[in-house]
C-alpha cells in the first residue's frame, strides 16, 4: 500500500483489521488512546486532514472547530447522527458512511428478530433450560406471522431488504418514510396511520431531532393489542417509558429490540418484561459484515486523497458520487 501523507485523526476504535490499514495508509493518531483527548487535539488539530469515526464519540462543531483543515469525516455505520453532517456540509467537508455492505446482515437480524419476538423462542428456550418441558409442554404461542400485515418504517437499502425477505414468508407489506416511492407496497404518510393498518412494525428509521421519540404512546395504541414493535434502527426514536407501559398494559402485544436509547444501558423495567425480546445491537455483528463495512471507511478516505471523490458521500455532503 502507499503511504498518503495525511494526518489522520482516528476518535474511535476500530477493529484491528481497519486500523492496520489506517496505520499503513496514513500517520494515524489514535484519539481513544490518548491519557489527554483535549491536549491530543490542541497539539495536532491544524495538522488533521482527516477524521475516522464511530457511534462512540460525536463530530461536532465544537470539534471541527479545532480541525480547521478538516476534509473528509469518514464514518464507521449506515447511520451517521453522530456527526453533525449538515455543519459539516455548510464547511466543505466531506462525510461518508457505510451504506449497503450491512443492509443484508441487519435484514437477517430483523427478520429473526421478528421471528423470536412473534413465536416467543427465546422463552421457549429458557423453558426448556429451566427444565420445564419434563412436566409440560410450552404453551401455544397466541401469535404467529400468518396472515399478518407488516408496516416498515424507513423504507431505504436496509428497509428494501427486509422487505424482499418478509414477501418470503407470505407477509402483505406497507411502509412509511419521508416519501411515496411508487412502489408496489401500500404507503402511509405518517406513523399513526401505518400502525393503524399493520399488526407487525419493523422500525428502520434513523436517529436525529426529526426521529426522536416518535414511537409514542399514540403509536402503539394505533399498533394495538396483537401489535408487534420490532427496532433495528435507532434507540432514540423510541419513547422507552411509553413502550414499557404499552407492554405492561397489553397495548401492544410483544416488542423485540436491538437498539437503545442510552446504551449500552437497557432500563430495568425493559428488561424485566416476559413479551419482550432484547438483543444487545448486533444487528450488523458479523466478522465479514463488519470487515467490510471497515474496508469501506479505509476505501472512502484512501480513495478522496488519491482521486479526489469519496465513495459514499452522504446526503448533506457537497459532492455527488457520481
Amino acid at each position: 500500500m502507499t503511504k498518503i501523507d495525511v494526518d489522520l485523526l482516528v476518535i474511535s476504535e476500530m477493529r484491528d483489521y481497519v486500523q492496520e490499514q489506517l496505520d499503513v495508509r496514513f500517520r494515524a493518531h489514535k484519539l481513544y488512546e490518548a491519557p489527554d483527548a483535549d491536549a491530543m487535539i490542541a497539539e495536532l488539530g491544524p495538522s488533521i486532514r482527516a477524521v475516522a469515526a464511530g457511534s462512540h464519540r460525536n463530530v461536532d462543531t465544537d470539534l471541527m472547530d479545532k480541525l480547521p483543515n478538516l476534509e473528509i469525516v469518514s464514518n464507521f455505520g449506515v447511520g451517521y447522527d453522530n456527526v453533525d453532517a449538515k455543519s459539516a456540509g455548510e464547511r466543505g467537508i466531506i462525510v461518508t458512511n457505510t451504506p449497503d455492505v450491512l443492509s443484508d446482515e441487519v435484514a437477517d437480524t430483523a427478520i429473526g428478530l421478528m421471528i423470536n419476538t412473534v413465536r416467543e423462542l427465546p422463552q421457549a428456550e429458557q423453558f426448556l433450560r429451566a427444565g420445564k418441558w419434563t412436566s409440560a409442554n410450552y404453551p401455544l404461542t397466541p401469535n404467529t406471522l400468518r396472515e399478518k400485515r407488516l408496516g416498515i418504517a424507513g423504507l431505504g437499502r436496509i428497509g428494501k431488504s427486509i422487505a424482499e425477505r418478509a414477501e418470503s414468508f407470505g407477509l402483505s407489506i406497507a411502509y412509511y418514510g419521508r416519501s411515496d416511492q411508487k412502489i408496489a407496497y401500500t404507503y402511509y404518510d405518517s406513523l399513526k396511520a401505518l400502525a393503524e393498518n399493520v399488526d407487525i412494525i419493523i422500525s428502520v428509521l434513523p436517529g436525529g431531532t426529526a426521529t426522536n421519540k416518535v414511537y409514542n404512546e399514540d403509536v402503539f395504541k394505533a399498533l394495538g393489542p396483537d401489535g408487534t414493535f420490532i427496532n433495528i434502527g435507532r434507540g432514540s426514536t423510541v419513547d422507552e417509558d411509553a413502550l414499557i407501559e404499552a407492554l405492561k398494559n397489553g397495548t401492544i402485544r410483544s416488542a423485540g429490540l436491538d437498539v437503545f436509547d442510552h446504551e449500552p444501558h437497557v432500563p430495568e423495567a425493559l428488561m424485566a418484561l416476559p413479551n419482550a425480546v432484547l438483543l444487545p445491537h448486533v444487528g450488523s455483528g458479523s466478522v465479514y459484515t463488519r470487515n467490510a463495512m471497515g474496508q469501506l471507511l479505509v476505501d472512502n478516505l484512501t480513495n478522496w486523497f488519491e482521486n479526489g471523490k469519496p465513495i459514499t458521500p452522504v446526503a448533506e455532503t457537497p459532492f455527488s458520487a457520481k
